[in-house]
C-alpha cells in the first residue's frame, strides 16, 4: 500500500509540473499577443465604435483577461477576451497604420503563428 501511495504521489507531482509548465507557456503566448497590439505603431483598436491606441487596447485586454473565468490557453484568450465585446457582441477591429482594417481575432491568430519563445 505504501508503494502505491508513493507511486501515486510521484505521478501527481510529475503531472502537476507538466501542467504548470504548460500554463507558463500559455501565459507567455497571451502576453506576447497583448504586447503585439500594445506596441503596434500607428494602429487603432476599435471597440464598440470607439477608437483606442495600443496602450489603451492592451490595458483593456489585460483587464478582460484578469476578469475572465476560464482562460487557459492563448486560443481561449483570443476567443473569449480579444475578439469581441461581451456586452454588445460586436467584433473588435484593428486599423493598421496602412489603413487596412481587420477583425482583431484575425490579427491575433496571425500574430500567434509568429510566436517564438526563443525570441526575447
Amino acid at each position: 500500500m505504501k508503494n502505491i501511495l508513493i507511486t501515486a504521489f510521484i505521478i501527481l507531482a510529475l503531472f502537476s509540473g507538466t501542467v504548470s509548465a504548460q500554463d507558463n507557456i500559455e501565459k507567455k503566448k497571451i502576453e506576447f499577443l497583448i504586447s503585439s497590439v500594445e506596441n503596434l505603431k500607428g494602429a487603432i483598436f476599435i471597440r464598440n465604435g470607439s477608437e483606442h491606441n495600443g496602450k489603451e487596447a492592451a490595458e483593456h485586454l489585460r483587464m478582460k483577461l484578469q476578469n475572465a473565468v476560464v482562460v487557459q490557453t492563448a486560443d481561449d484568450f483570443i476567443r473569449l477576451c480579444a475578439s469581441k465585446s461581451m456586452i454588445t457582441g460586436k467584433p473588435y477591429m484593428i486599423r493598421l497604420s496602412d489603413g487596412k482594417t481587420m477583425k482583431s481575432e484575425e490579427y491575433f491568430r496571425e500574430i500567434l503563428k509568429k510566436y517564438n519563445p526563443t525570441v526575447k
